[in-house]
């Protein structure tokens, strides 16, 4: 690993499938068969989780695995063995996910590949190339939904040629979703699609691609008779007034329609103007519309939109379901209010990083807040508890994200503490505190995720108010990120590895007085219900000592962790003792570097990944 810009190891859940629990003999009596029904009814972990504890349960999962028709194993990062292993036992499913993080040659996807495959997704392919195109070509006949993530490491010519190669053959795909990422440069050539178009093509998603070349393939092609895309998916380099005119005059039939572009540079006589926006309107069956500006590669916004482009767009708008806009840094209360009430059915609004955006524009919300499934508001710093107030009355909310609205305080929390709905809630840099956090533990709240990092009020304190009230949120919080808060510190963590019984994904990232003391905590934690850690972020935990690793080193220490994030902690220096623990668990990732949970946000660059 010397010398390289990234660095993990790999290693196993050790214990899978044990217990602590007592098993009810009786339980052992019923007639396999009916365990077996059963048994259908449950994911995948759970099945596997019921045939260790006795052998009349194995036997059932044993004829249950073979029967099941969708395997998604994207929560899991297995080696090529352990993938064999579980799907010569699962051989007849025709939905297959799966997360490719450890999967270092081709052959370990080539083995697995069949004509029983339907829907097939793999996901972040860092170490396998663009031949694997070719076997799909000529394993998978009858797929109907590829999804596929590479890192751009390769020739463009040869991908190009690849894709060729496959699409000849894929007459019936109906999704094609393919990702490169990783690169600076377009290395997405859109020509082959141009060539060999499936007929049977509905949906469509290319990360990344160039504006201008997706034109030229447009005009080429949007005169077929049978082309009749219903869903569009583009990262770009920039949207522009003619790429979005093309786009929509020639799909007509478009439901589904979500452009981000991540420019370089200011985009000038070439950018997107309200008589862009405008022509939206002309997809009568869209339900779905995304338009964001990334600011990734270059600080800038859609400058050439005002509220008179929304006007236009909310006046077509009215069937719109799900809603997403950023970067639109001249759109004020007037333009986005235009679109939320025009919107009658809709389910999901999204605004992000719009500096205009008040909490005007959410004046009256009744009527609209009652069909809201998902909200959400990012990095819009003018925006206040207020906004929120009528989401109150909500009887359908699940999602609430107001992440970067750094003006969002404690009233917020009393607004949503009755919204029963909510499972999801993400007040990422706000301004609340212990009283706050007070007020969302007494709540009757089922959140299963919750973020307050970067809520730099916060103490030991909230932490402990949150979980220990009356509410049920230790009951069912699975996420929970305390992450770049000053104040959390080894109590916080007693608390939480205490109180939060459904605990699975922790994040203590920057949190720089937590010791190995929490560490310890957190792996005598008891086991509630088989709720083990199984992903742990501790990266810049500067006051954990390099004889933490001790902690890990006992095979029963965290025997559900599948990942475990270490960077810019004295940790790194250990990576000797890690290849010892990864030679017990080859389904554990240690992430030596910077990365979120599952390496979700950098895997295109992990070019080297240790073995055990």
């Amino acid at each position: 690993m010397a010398g390289t810009a990234k660095g993990h190891h790999t290693g196993e859940e050790g214990g899978a499938g044990s217990s602590d629990g007592v098993f009810e003999p009786s339980m052992d009596k019923f007639p396999v068969h009916i365990i077996s029904c059963i048994l259908e009814k449950l994911d995948l972990e759970s099945v596997c989780t019921a045939a260790c504890v006795s052998p009349t349960f194995s036997s059932a999962a044993a004829q249950v695995l073979p029967s099941l028709s969708s395997l998604d194993l994207s929560g899991y990062y297995l080696d090529e063995e352990t993938l064999q292993q579980v799907m010569r036992r699962v051989q007849g499913a025709k939905s297959l996910t799966i997360d490719c993080l450890q999967l270092k040659n081709d052959t370990s996807i080539f083995n697995i590949l069949g004509e029983h495959i339907e829907d097939l997704s793999l996901l972040k392919c860092s170490s396998l190339s663009y031949h694997i195109l070719s076997a799909i070509r000529g394993r998978c006949p009858n797929l109907r939904s590829l999804l596929i993530e590479f890192a751009g490491c390769e020739d463009p010519q040869l991908f190009k040629n690849k894709l060729t190669e496959m699409l000849q053959k894929l007459t019936l795909l109906e999704v094609l979703s393919i990702k490169i990422r990783g690169t600076y440069f377009d290395v997405f050539d859109i020509r082959p699609l141009e060539l060999f178009l499936p007929k049977s093509l509905k949906k469509l998603k290319l990360q990344q691609t160039e504006g201008r070349k997706f034109v030229h393939w447009l005009d080429k092609i949007r005169d077929i008779p049978w082309f009749n895309l219903q869903s569009l998916s583009l990262v770009l380099d920039v949207i522009s007034d003619n790429l979005l005119m093309t786009v929509v005059y020639s799909l007509p039939l478009l439901v589904e329609l979500d452009l981000e572009d991540r420019p370089f540079m200011d985009p000038t006589i070439l950018d997107l103007t309200n008589i862009g926006l405008q022509c939206v309107q002309s997809c009568k069956h869209l339900i779905t519309l995304a338009i964001v500006r990334s600011s990734m590669n270059y600080p800038t916004a859609f400058t050439r939109v005002d509220n008179m482009g929304m006007f236009l767009l909310s006046e077509g708008c009215g069937r719109l379901e799900s809603v997403k806009l950023g970067g639109f840094a001249n759109v004020t209360d007037a333009g986005f209010s235009s679109i939320l009430y025009s919107c009658r059915k809709l389910k999901k609004f999204e605004v992000l990083t719009s500096p205009l955006l008040s909490d005007l524009t959410f004046h009256n919300m009744r009527g609209v807040e009652r069909s809201l499934i998902e909200f959400r508001l990012i990095s819009c710093r003018l925006l206040t508890s207020e906004a929120l107030e009528d989401l109150s009355s909500s009887s359908k909310l699940e999602v609430l994200d107001t992440s970067g609205c750094r003006s969002i305080a404690d009233p917020c929390l009393f607004f949503i503490s009755s919204v029963t709905t909510l499972t999801k809630l993400n007040l990422a840099e706000a301004d609340i505190t212990d009283k706050g956090l007070a007020l969302l533990g007494m709540g009757n709240l089922g959140i299963t995720q919750l973020c307050i990092r970067g809520c730099k009020r916060v103490t030991d304190k909230g932490i402990e108010l949150l979980f220990c009230a009356e509410g049920k949120i230790g009951k069912t919080l699975s996420l929970l990120d305390v992450s770049h808060i000053p104040g959390i510190t080894d109590a916080a963590i007693f608390t939480i590895a205490s109180a939060a019984k459904a605990l699975t994904d922790l994040c203590l990232r920057c949190c720089y007085h937590v010791t190995d003391a929490a560490v310890k905590m957190l792996v005598d934690r008891p086991n509630h219900k088989g709720s083990l850690l199984q992903k742990l972020d501790l990266f810049k935990c500067r006051s954990l000592s390099g004889y933490s690793i001790m902690l890990l080193m006992h095979k029963s220490s965290f025997r559900g962790l599948r990942w475990l994030g270490v960077g810019g902690t004295l940790l790194v220096n250990k990576r000797n003792n890690f290849s010892t623990i990864c030679n017990v668990r080859p389904w554990l990732v240690v992430c030596f570097d910077g990365c979120q949970f599952g390496c979700h946000d950098g895997w295109e660059f992990h070019r080297t990944i240790m073995h055990r």
